[in-house]
Formats: C-alpha cells, structure tokens, sequence
C-alpha cells in the first residue's frame, strides 16, 4: 500500500505543480484535476495488482471492479480533497483501505504535499511515519476542536469548535493523531472514509458502525472516547 501511494503521489505533486499556469489559461484546471485523478487511480489499481491478484477494487472513478476473490476489496481514493488541489489549496490526500468480508483490516492515508503518511492495521495499532500515534484525551467539549462540511447537518457553530478543511480522509487522520478530537460528516462516501476508520479505531478512537449505510449515503461520526458520546448528543438534540 505506501508502495503504490508513494509512487501515485509523485503524479499528483508534479501535476499539483502545474496548476497555476493552468489557472489562467481559457480551459481552466477542472479537466486537467480530473485527468490527475484518473492517472492516480490507475497506477494505484495496476500497483496495487501487482501483488494481490485476485483482490477486488471499489473506487471513486471506476467503481466496482470485481476480481476473482469478491470478498476483499481495495478501497480507493485517488485525491480526497479534489476542490482543494483545483483551487491550488495544499490540503488534500490518497486514501486506501482494504476491506476483508464487509470489515476494513487496514488503510492508508497519504499527504504528498506535507510528506505525511497515517497507516493502521486491525489489532496493530495507528501510525504516522512509523511514530505510533493515539486520539487526543480531552473531555471538555469547550476545549475541542472538530471538523465537518456539515453535508446534511444542521449547522451547530455556536454549539462545537468547527473547521471545514475540505478533506474528509485527513480530518479522520487527524483525529487519530490528536489535532482534531472528532469528526462528523453526513452522506458521505466509502472511500472517503474507509481507511481513517481504521486509523481512528486503532489509535483508540470510536468510530460508529459505516455499513449500515449505502456505500455513497454514509452518516459518519467519530472523535475520541472522552467526547464521543457528549458529541453524539449535541448532534442527536440540535
């Protein structure tokens, strides 16, 4: 996985470098990004492959790619954050899982501007750039900070500390890793959310339960255990 990450993100940050003289050119960036995003997904397929043959493929471009062995899929995101890396905002990531009959067992997060890279495996803990990493222990939720784009939420700024970063896959990483203490985010999709399930879960966090939605309707909630209840119950009552 960091292999094929490391070697996707290489397109995304000589592309990320053309941008601004796209910027000002009559077609604009917005097919040039989704070029980007195509070119990503397919070297993470093909790298991916490689050594797992038979493994099936969920993705934001492709969709279903159904393989000999239908019980494990990889989960992908070329670019999370795509309307950050069009606007030349550095705030955006790759983002693979994969999945094992209906359960995420690992994922990945890679942040090619900022050279950060979030992993966990189920029972093995989070880390980022191989320093092990846990949820923020805070209680108070006046001391928090969480992110949201608030897709289907009420707004509830006067209630929660919020940021809107633009990128669901490191705000869930962050969340691993202390910066933010929770996250919520209506309809959703999969890939977006898949491998920092993963990372919150195993750096301690609660994650509530993804597949009782569909795939691209995801209600998510997660934070760490202090203020995940207390987080629920603003959301639950506002």
């Amino acid at each position: 996985m960091i292999k094929a990450c490391e070697k996707a993100s290489k397109v995304i940050i000589r592309d990320f470098g053309e941008l601004e003289n796209l910027q000002v050119s009559k077609k604009g960036p917005k097919d040039f990004v989704t070029k980007t995003d195509k070119r990503v997904e397919k070297i993470l397929i093909e790298e991916l492959s490689k050594s797992k043959k038979n493994y099936s493929f969920i993705t934001e471009e492709s969709g279903k790619i159904l393989n000999n062995n239908k019980n494990v899929f990889w989960i992908i995101d070329p670019i999370d954050g795509t309307t950050n890396f069009l606007h030349g905002v550095p705030h955006f990531a790759i983002s693979v899982a994969l999945q094992k009959d209906n359960e995420i067992i690992s994922g990945l997060i890679l942040d090619p501007i900022k050279n950060e890279i979030f992993y966990a495996e189920k029972n093995n803990g989070s880390y980022i750039n191989n320093n092990r990493i846990r949820v923020s222990n805070k209680s108070d939720l006046e001391e928090c900070l969480f992110a949201s784009n608030n897709d289907g939420v009420k707004s509830i700024h006067p209630l929660l500390n919020l940021r809107n970063t633009g990128c669901a896959a490191l705000d869930l990483a962050y969340v691993g890793c202390g910066r933010l203490d929770g996250f919520f985010h209506n309809k959703i999709n999969l890939w977006d959310v898949a491998a920092g399930k993963i990372i919150v879960e195993e750096a301690g966090g609660e994650v509530n339960n993804i597949r009782d939605f569909k795939i691209n309707e995801i209600d998510i909630r997660a934070g760490n255990p202090n203020i995940y209840g207390k987080m629920i119950k603003k959301l639950d009552n506002f």
